[in-house]
């Protein structure tokens, strides 16, 4: 299996998922890619001040500055496309901002008008794999890196916004458990697959309740692969705090049905039991979380954590 590196050039970064874009690198089911994708705005240089602005990869921006696509081959679609998070290493600097902008939540919050900014200088050791981010206002975080978004295009011609998170190839999931050690399932939706990553987040609570997280570089050691006859050809993942299925809707609640009816179908499989016995398990066994809100689509990951069922 081949190591392939890919860097964040005018060549190799798109703002938009399109089927019809050309593939900045291609690889094998198996290979690794280290990719390193810039931060979510495209920042070329480093802010030295909260919210002063700096060169970007796109001006004007229209979606997030992501690194690809790249090409799986022999990925068609009804494929399931495993990533696998290897490693994820943060910048050393990230940003967030809240509040300023038209939105149901900032209009109910009072916030609608007040835009924040926080600065963070992050403190990570690749070789640890742990660290911690500290902003201007002295506070810390620990970090936990992932990838707001992973994502293939639709299979429509056209542009599709990186924004909403999808069914139909994932994308901008903003799920703070995909973390180095999980893995990733995404129906493939178009030849090749053609993969997008970026967004990196140093840390992020459920929600990510003011519409950015720790924005930040990042460099990603993904390993690629097509996984044979799966149980789920929906977007969900094993992760190291259990398995998780996702739902995305512009109602609440059918995000939140979607996420459960999958890890439904998990357990009837796993378990040999019928859909309501399976339900019955999950309300003893499941936790249902929040994914994010701040992206046009409600996100819901419903998470059975490891451990918790057996047969003692």
């Amino acid at each position: 299996m081949a190591t392939h590196h890919l860097d964040p050039t005018p060549e190799t970064v798109v703002q938009v998922f399109d089927r019809a874009l050309p593939a900045a690198l291609t690889v094998s089911p198996g290979d690794t890619v280290i990719a390193r994708s810039l931060d979510s705005s495209g920042y070329l240089e480093r802010q030295t001040e909260p919210g002063e602005p700096q060169p970007r990869m796109f001006e004007p921006s229209r979606g997030h500055c992501l690194t690809g696509p790249i090409e799986v081959r022999g990925a068609v679609p009804g494929d399931v496309l495993a990533v696998h998070f290897r490693g994820l290493h943060p910048e050393p600097w990230g940003w967030t901002a809240s509040g300023g902008t038209d939105t149901w939540l900032n209009h109910r919050l009072g916030v609608d008008e007040d835009r924040s900014w926080l600065l963070w200088d992050i403190d990570w050791d690749c070789t640890a794999g742990t660290g911690r981010a500290r902003n201007q206002l002295g506070l810390g975080v620990a970090a936990a890196p992932f990838l707001g978004v992973v994502g293939l295009p639709r299979a429509v011609d056209g542009e599709v916004s990186t924004v909403p998170p999808r069914h139909d190839g994932g994308g901008n999931i903003d799920c703070r458990h995909l973390v180095a050690g999980a893995t990733l399932y995404l129906p493939v939706t178009v030849p090749g697959a053609m993969l997008c990553v970026g967004d990196g987040h140093a840390a992020q609570g459920d929600g990510e309740v003011g519409g950015t997280a720790i924005e930040c570089g990042m460099t990603s050691e993904l390993v690629l692969d097509l996984v044979p006859d799966p149980v789920l050809t929906s977007v969900h993942a094993l992760t190291p705090a259990g398995r998780l299925t996702l739902g995305f809707h512009e109602e609440l609640n059918e995000a939140t049905a979607s996420a459960l009816g999958e890890m439904l179908t998990w357990l009837q499989h796993d378990l040999g039991v019928s859909r309501s016995q399976a339900l019955a398990v999950a309300s003893a066994a499941v936790d249902l979380h929040v994914t994010q809100v701040a992206n046009r689509t409600w996100g819901v990951h419903a998470l059975l954590p490891d451990g918790v069922l057996g047969t003692e």
